[in-house]
């Protein structure tokens, strides 16, 4: 399978989600859009290490990670998002010892990945199943308006649903994990019943 790149695109306070993140990450030859929901911690480790501008005063666990490895002479070739799973993204970083020349793959959280990516100043890469099965296309055209029009479309869908409909949507929103979906549908809830 042929890996495409990808590059950070923007990071934004989730909509839907409290504490959450969106992660949006662009192929470099082409209009898709790979949107992964991350955390607090995570996302203003990425945002630190893309402004190069808040230096912490204490290193964060990434930029820990990135002194480990250059002490034991080890840096990472490239990261990979290479599986997902009911709305989890799974990469591999793949590691190299400079002297020996070593090769390892180390399972990671996609988050955490990107935030070391960006300190190692290696590629992003992923696989044309992902892209098709998660990824938004951007137009030129895009904008507020249009967003807009999309949520009140699932606005509109959600607010269709029964309440017993809407609780068992949230557990098996929670029982996959699609947390982003679990927040629209609490706050349904929420609003339905209070």
């Amino acid at each position: 399978m042929d890996l495409i790149q990808l590059d950070i695109a923007a990071i934004r306070q989730s909509d839907s989600q409290n504490n959450a993140y969106v992660l949006l990450l662009n192929e470099t030859v082409g209009k898709r859009q790979l949107p992964i929901v991350i955390g607090w911690c995570e996302a203003r480790s990425i945002a630190v290490a893309l402004e190069n501008e808040e230096k912490p005063e204490r290193p964060l666990t990434h930029d820990l990670f990135k002194t480990f490895g250059k002490s034991f002479d080890i840096t990472i070739k490239k990261i990979v998002i290479h599986k997902l799973i009911e709305g989890v993204f799974h990469s591999t970083f793949y590691c190299k010892n400079i002297i020996s020349n070593e090769e390892v793959e180390i399972d990671a959280r996609t988050s955490d990945a990107i935030a070391i990516a960006i300190r190692f100043s290696c590629p992003i890469f992923t696989y044309e199943d992902i892209l098709s099965r998660a990824a938004i296309i951007v137009t030129s055209n895009s904008n507020k308006k249009n967003k807009d029009l999309d949520k009140s479309k699932k606005e509109k869908k959600i607010s269709l649903y029964s309440l017993n409909e809407l609780q068992e949507s949230l557990k098996e929103a929670i029982k996959i994990e699609n947390y982003e979906k679990a927040s629209v549908i609490r706050d349904e809830i929420k609003r339905r019943t209070s």
